[in-house]
């Protein structure tokens, strides 16, 4: 119509929506449902698979994806134990050994322009022409994977460099590429010599992952703990830089299981922005989970990447119907109606035949005289509780307890039912898909932490941040936040544990950020530690969503740490943690928000009561 043609172009948007009212023949103006985001995802399934992650335009990117199968080990792994005779290689570089791949994304400016579907498809070639028939092929250009270059020592003993975070010097962890062309029976040994943490989970046991093709082809093997005689050190500067921050080695042997394999490594379990994806689509095409998920474009990152939100929550009933009033001649269901007397010698079957048996009629002149029944109760406005992960993108673990989260709380267990029933889930279940795309391990393509900037006003700098905050800020307004938490993993300490924020409001909110740690501790002793727990708010922490958000007024307000390694507690003591352990975790804590929120005073306890 005219109006609303008018009314969008006055208002910049195409989401304002102008009808007509039937009864009044008034315009009513009213907003757009929003788009699915996963709708484009849909219409492409038909046509073949949807379009790609968009990457760096400078970024090359293999056309292929990479997939793994998911399969736990049968028993849990465990940690390498340490002999203090581990080999402790220094770098010698380029100037001994030959390089035999060599990757690094170049712009002719040290900062993000702008991106394209799949990235820069002309691929030069990584690796030199006159590599020898026996050397190791390497390769990590495709989603998530870091490997900047790889150089050759001897026949067995290769040097690894990773590459930084995009449009950073900094932030080596993270790991995760492709090994072809190896020997069974062969002893090989890596060592990615410009780590950046001085103290690592390496030299406490923690050991790389493994993933096999072949295995996984014949034996339906998933992703493994591998390697031996594995040492973490600091390495000694030939000539010592103040300026320049000192680097460390991970060095390892590491025997693969069959000849001329494709074998990949990572630091952790890898998930992808991809594999966000696909989760996603299943559930919002399945036909009974689409009713109570609802899935929505939060924002678009830097590179145009979809940031979503996930709410779960059992829909509202449907308004209740009101009792139709009887046709003339039909038979009234008031006793007392004089009507009724007046119908009885008319052809009452007649007349009634096409009222439903047992339908609660009154004729007209009842229902003018008959007081209106109380109109029902307004429901109890339920309470938000709001999560997100993968912040940093390195973190893993933090995407496994998320879907953790997700298939508890679309399940159809009873205690899904009833968290359903009492509180609105708003799930962010990636905050940081570019920097997930890219392979790096803190940064967005800002080249900046997002988990420092969440007291930022600059909406177009760092999306994702602002309008979680956003969104956290209207939940509080409509409805209450009964509980935030935002999932990472940690590189230096076991076990899982969570960071509060200590409430110095009132002598009666003592202690009381310390309940629900102390209830998950309970509900997971194997693998979540209370000791820990820390409550304290340092400074350097005051720009991370934990605290801004408990400064907004969210006193259960949370950070929940994932070791990359694993547990120390109880019958896991001395294990590594799998996937499917962080998944459980994700469990675990649903479940201990159904009892931490439970009206039966018994199961909350205060700490030290």
């Amino acid at each position: 119509t005219y109006l609303s043609s008018f009314l969008q172009n006055a208002l910049k948007s195409n989401q304002v929506e102008i009808n007509t009212d039937s009864r009044t023949l008034r315009p009513v103006a009213k907003l757009r449902e929003p788009r699915d985001p996963l709708a484009n995802l849909r219409d492409a399934a038909a046509d073949g698979p949807p379009a790609g992650p968009r990457w760096p335009a400078e970024c090359q990117v293999l056309e292929e994806r990479v997939q793994h199968i998911e399969v736990p080990p049968a028993v849990p792994e465990q940690y390498y134990s340490p002999t203090g005779r581990e080999v402790q290689p220094q770098p010698v570089g380029e100037e001994v050994g030959q390089v035999v791949f060599q990757y690094y994304p170049v712009s002719a400016v040290n900062y993000f322009s702008r991106s394209s579907v799949g990235g820069s498809r002309i691929l030069t070639p990584p690796c030199p022409a006159d590599l020898r028939a026996d050397d190791l092929r390497f390769e990590s250009r495709f989603e998530s994977g870091n490997l900047a270059k790889a150089v050759r020592i001897t026949e067995t003993y290769y040097e690894l460099h990773l590459r930084t975070d995009l449009y950073t010097h900094r932030h080596m962890q993270w790991f995760y590429f492709r090994v072809e062309n190896m020997r069974r029976r062969a002893v090989y040994r890596f060592s990615i010599v410009n780590l950046s943490k001085a103290e690592s989970l390496y030299t406490c046991g923690m050991r790389p992952l493994l993933y096999s093709e072949r295995d996984a082809a014949l034996n339906r093997a998933g992703w493994r703990r591998c390697g031996d005689n594995i040492a973490y050190f600091r390495n000694e500067e030939a000539t010592p830089n103040e300026d320049q921050a000192p680097s460390y080695t991970l060095s390892f042997n590491v025997d693969f299981p069959h000849d001329n394999d494709t074998c990949y490594l990572a630091h952790c379990y890898p998930y992808t922005y991809s594999d966000l994806q696909d989760y996603l689509l299943k559930l919002q095409n399945h036909p009974v989970k689409s009713t109570f998920s609802k899935l929505r474009l939060l924002c678009r990152s830097l590179a145009g990447n979809n940031v979503y939100y996930l709410t779960i929550t059992t829909p509202p009933p449907p308004p209740a119907t009101t009792a139709p009033s009887s046709p003339n001649g039909g038979t009234c269901n008031n006793n007392n109606c004089t009507s009724n007397a007046n119908n009885v010698n008319n052809n009452v079957n007649n007349n009634n035949a096409n009222i439903p048996q047992g339908s609660p009629t009154r004729c007209a002149a009842c229902a003018a005289c008959t007081p209106a029944p109380p109109p029902p109760e307004e429901p109890k406005k339920k309470k938000a509780v709001v999560l997100t992960a993968r912040v940093h993108p390195g973190e893993t673990p933090s995407s496994w307890m998320m879907k953790g989260f997700m298939d508890f709380l679309t399940g159809n267990s009873n205690q899904a039912k009833e968290l359903r029933d009492k509180f609105i889930f708003k799930l962010v279940p990636m905050l940081n898909p570019d920097g997930v795309i890219v392979g790096n391990n803190r940064c967005s393509l800002t080249g900046r932490d997002l988990n420092r900037q969440y007291r930022t006003v600059i909406r177009e700098t760092y999306p994702p941040v602002w309008h979680t905050k956003l969104m956290i800020r209207r939940l509080m307004e409509e409805c209450g936040v009964v509980m935030y938490c935002d999932l990472h993993a940690h590189s230096r300490k076991h076990n899982v544990f969570i960071y509060g924020c200590e409430n110095k409001r009132g002598p009666d909110k003592q202690l009381q950020e310390q309940v629900f740690p102390l209830m998950l501790h309970k509900n997971a002793a194997d693998k979540f530690s209370f000791e820990n727990c820390k409550f304290r708010i340092q400074r350097s922490k005051e720009g991370t969503g934990r605290v801004v958000v408990w400064m907004m007024g969210v006193a259960n307000s949370y950070t929940m740490e994932a070791s990359f390694g694993g547990s120390t507690l109880g019958s896991r003591a001395a294990t590594h943690f799998s996937a499917q352990d962080f998944e459980n975790m994700g469990r675990a804590f649903c479940e201990t928000l159904l009892d931490f929120c439970d009206q039966d005073p018994s199961k909350v306890t205060r700490p030290g009561g």
